[in-house]
C-alpha cells in the first residue's frame, strides 16, 4: 500500500471546492462523464492510427451504476485508462501550471466559480462536493496491471494494485449527505440529459426500476440498464433538425461553461473540401484569455474521430476566445501535431473559418446591435489584436472594433465616425498613449475642438502598437494627432505663417534644450496651451518607447520629440520679448517638461523641475 499526500495546490483546491461551491454540486457528473469521453476519444484515435493499439478490443461506452440503498454511484468507461504514474500525476497533482490560476480566480460567487472548474481542467475534484470517499480503479490500454486510487479528499490518497478485465477507468463515489440527492435514478437521468446528452458515446444507467406486479398487486424492483443519452455527433446533423437547446447543451458539454453562449455559427462545407464547423462565443471572456498558457477552446475531429483539443493552430490567437468543433473529412486520422502546422487542408479550413466567424459577427453588429454591444464589452481588445497580425481581414476587423470618441458617449464604430466627418475633413484623427482622462484633456486636442473635428480616444494599452500599423479605413487616412505630419491637415491658409516672427525664440529654445529635442517649431494644433510634444511619422511616441523598455526591449534607440509652441499664447509672447536670462531658461525647460507631463511621460529630473517651478512662482507672487 502506498500512502501519499496531495500537492499543496490540490489540497487548497479541494478545500475551496468542498466548502465554497455547494450551490451547483450536480456539475460533478458532467465533469466525470466528460473525463470518460476524453479517455474514449484518445483510445479510439490510437486504435485507428497506431499499430500497437489496432489489435486491442474497443467497445466504447460509459456506464453509470447506481446503488440507491448503499448511496454509491459508479462511473465506468472503456477508454485509455491510467497506470500508477498517471494516477499520481492526474489525481494527486496539478500538472498544467496554468491550472494554479484557478485558485486566484475564485470570486466567491458560487455559480461563476463552478464554471471555473471546467475551464481550468480540474473537474475530477468536483466529485468531492458530493462524496466523502472516492475509489478509482484503472487499467491503461496495452498494459496488464490495474491500480486502485482511494481518497477522502482530506488526508491524501493511497494507491494499491487492483484487477480490471479490460482497459479503462472506474470511479466509485460514496455519497455524502450533500450527494445523497443523486442516489436517485430520475435525478441522474435529468443531469445526464442536461449536460451530457450529446456526448458522442453511449451512456448507460443501471438501477433498480420499480414495476407493477399485477398478480401480487405490488411494486417490484428489477435491475434495469437503459441508455440515457442521444450519443450523436450533434454538429454533423442538419441545422434544421436542431433546436437552440441542443446547441446550448453541446456548448456546455464541450466548454465546461455554466452559462449559455452568446451565439454560435454552424457551417457545413461541401465541394473541394468537406468539413463541418460549430463555433461558439462564450457570454463571458475566458479567464485565461490574456495569459500565455491560455487553454484552446476548439476541438479537432476527423470523420467524427477526436484528434486533439490543444492545438493553437486551429484558429489565430486573437480568436482564442472561440469555443467549438472542427470536423474534417479530408485530413488523415493519423495526422500529427507537427504536420498540422503546414497542412494545406487545415490552412484552408482555418482561413474559411476566420472569414465565417468575422462575417457572422458583422451581421450581428448590423442586425442585433444590443447583443453586439455585449460581445464588444468582452472581446473588443482581442479583435484589436487581429488588426496587428491579420492583414487579410483588417478591413472587416476595422468595421467590427469599437472605439471611444470626443463626439459621443460610450463606444462608436469607425463607420459611424466616417458618417460624421465634415465635408472638407481630410482624415480620421486619433490620440493614443494614456488614460482616457489624460487623453481627453491633452493640449493636442485643442485645435480639433476649436474646429469641431472628431478625434478617437484610443486608451487601450495596445492601441498605439495596433494603430501604428493601420494607416487607412477604406480610402480615408487614419492619423495620430501626436504625429508631426498631422499639422499639414490643420493649416488654415487664411492665417499668416508666424514661424518667421517666432524664429528668434525658436532658436533660443532649441539652444537651451539641446539634444533633448529634435526640433522646436511654431504649432498650428494648440489653442489654449503654450506647448506640446509630437513625434515623427515613423517613430514611436515617448510613451510607447517607455512601454517597450518596460517590456524588456533595451536596444531601442533614444528618439527625441519635437517641441511645438503656441504663437498666440501669452507666455510665448512674453518669452519672445524677454532678453536671455536665467528666468527665460527656466521658462524654456518648464514649457518642455509640462508638455512631457501632459503626455504621461515621467520627467528625467523631477528635482530640477521643482526648483525651476519654485523660482518662477517666486517671481509671480
Amino acid at each position: 500500500m502506498s500512502k501519499r499526500e496531495f500537492q499543496t495546490e490540490v489540497s487548497q483546491l479541494l478545500q475551496l471546492i468542498i466548502h465554497s461551491l455547494y450551490s451547483h454540486p450536480e456539475i460533478f457528473l458532467r465533469e466525470l462523464i466528460s473525463n470518460s469521453s476524453d479517455a474514449l476519444d484518445k483510445l479510439r484515435h490510437l486504435t485507428l492510427t497506431d499499430d500497437v493499439y489496432k489489435a486491442l478490443p474497443f467497445d466504447p461506452r460509459i456506464d453509470l451504476e447506481l446503488d440507491e440503498e448503499g448511496k454509491t454511484l459508479t462511473i465506468s468507461d472503456t477508454g485509455i485508462g491510467m497506470n500508477e504514474e498517471d494516477l499520481v500525476s492526474h489525481l494527486g497533482t496539478i500538472a498544467r501550471s496554468g491550472t494554479k490560476n484557478f485558485l486566484s480566480q475564485l470570486s466567491g460567487d458560487a455559480k461563476k466559480d463552478s464554471n471555473l472548474i471546467g475551464q481550468f481542467g480540474v473537474g475530477f475534484y468536483s466529485a468531492f462536493m458530493v462524496a466523502d470517499k472516492i475509489e478509482v480503479v484503472s487499467r491503461k490500454a496495452g498494459e496488464e496491471l490495474a491500480w486502485r486510487w482511494i481518497s477522502d479528499g482530506k488526508t491524501g490518497f493511497e494507491i494499491t494494485p487492483a484487477e480490471r478485465l479490460v482497459a479503462g477507468t472506474t470511479v466509485l463515489l460514496h455519497f455524502n449527505e450533500e450527494g445523497a440527492q443523486y442516489a436517485n435514478s430520475y435525478r441522474l437521468q435529468e443531469v445526464v440529459k442536461k449536460y451530457s446528452n450529446h456526448i458522442a458515446f453511449p451512456i448507460f444507467l443501471t438501477y433498480d426500476k420499480s414495476e407493477w406486479n399485477e398478480e401480487e398487486k405490488k411494486s417490484d424492483k428489477k435491475r434495469t440498464t437503459e441508455q440515457v443519452n442521444a450519443a450523436s455527433a450533434l454538429w454533423r446533423r442538419p441545422k434544421s433538425e436542431l433546436k437552440d437547446e441542443d446547441y446550448k447543451e453541446l456548448y456546455k458539454s464541450v466548454s465546461g461553461d455554466w452559462e449559455d453562449p452568446l451565439f454560435w455559427f454552424h457551417t457545413k462545407a461541401e465541394g473541394s473540401l468537406d468539413y463541418t464547423t460549430l463555433f461558439y462565443i462564450p457570454a463571458k471572456a475566458p479567464l485565461d484569455l490574456y495569459q500565455a498558457e491560455y487553454k484552446v477552446g476548439v476541438k479537432l475531429y476527423v470523420k467524427r474521430v477526436f484528434i486533439l483539443d490543444d492545438s493553437k493552430d486551429l484558429l489565430p490567437q486573437y480568436l482564442r476566445f472561440v469555443r467549438g468543433i472542427i470536423d474534417s473529412e479530408d485530413l488523415p486520422l493519423n495526422v500529427s501535431r507537427e504536420i498540422l502546422q503546414q497542412n494545406r487542408v487545415l490552412t484552408s479550413i482555418r482561413t474559411a473559418s476566420v472569414k465565417k466567424i468575422l462575417s457572422e459577427l458583422k451581421n450581428i453588429a448590423a442586425n442585433q446591435p444590443e447583443k453586439y454591444e455585449t460581445f464588444i464589452a468582452e472581446y473588443n481588445r482581442p479583435l484589436k489584436e487581429g488588426l496587428h497580425n491579420d492583414y487579410a481581414n483588417r478591413e472587416t476587423l476595422l468595421d467590427l472594433i469599437r472605439v471611444k470618441s470626443t463626439k459621443v458617449e460610450g463606444l462608436t464604430s469607425l463607420a459611424e465616425v466616417k458618417s460624421r466627418m465634415k465635408e472638407d475633413q481630410k482624415s480620421i484623427y486619433y490620440i493614443t498613449s494614456g488614460a482616457e482622462s489624460l487623453l481627453r484633456t491633452s493640449p493636442l486636442l485643442e485645435i480639433y475642438k476649436k474646429k469641431d473635428l472628431e478625434v478617437l480616444i484610443l486608451d487601450d494599452d495596445i492601441d498605439e502598437i495596433v494603430f501604428s500599423g493601420v494607416d487607412k479605413y477604406g480610402e480615408i487616412d487614419l492619423k495620430a494627432v501626436n504625429k508631426a505630419s498631422t499639422s499639414e491637415d490643420l493649416k488654415d491658409e487664411a492665417e499668416p505663417d508666424q514661424a518667421e516672427a517666432l524664429k528668434p525664440l525658436l532658436d533660443k529654445l532649441k539652444a537651451t534644450l539641446g539634444d533633448r529635442v529634435k526640433d522646436v517649431r511654431a504649432s498650428v494644433r494648440l489653442a489654449d496651451s503654450p506647448s506640446c510634444i509630437v513625434s515623427d511619422e515613423e517613430e514611436p511616441s515617448l510613451k510607447m518607447q517607455q512601454m517597450l523598455r518596460a517590456m524588456g526591449q533595451k536596444d531601442i534607440p533614444v528618439m527625441r520629440p519635437t517641441l511645438e509652441i503656441n504663437p498666440d499664447h501669452e507666455i510665448v509672447k512674453k518669452l519672445l520679448a524677454r532678453p536671455d536670462d536665467a528666468t527665460a531658461e527656466d521658462a524654456a525647460w518648464l514649457l518642455f517638461d509640462q508638455a512631457l507631463l501632459m503626455e504621461g511621460v515621467p520627467l528625467q529630473d523631477p528635482a530640477n523641475f521643482v526648483q525651476r517651478l519654485n523660482r518662477i512662482l517666486n517671481l509671480s507672487i
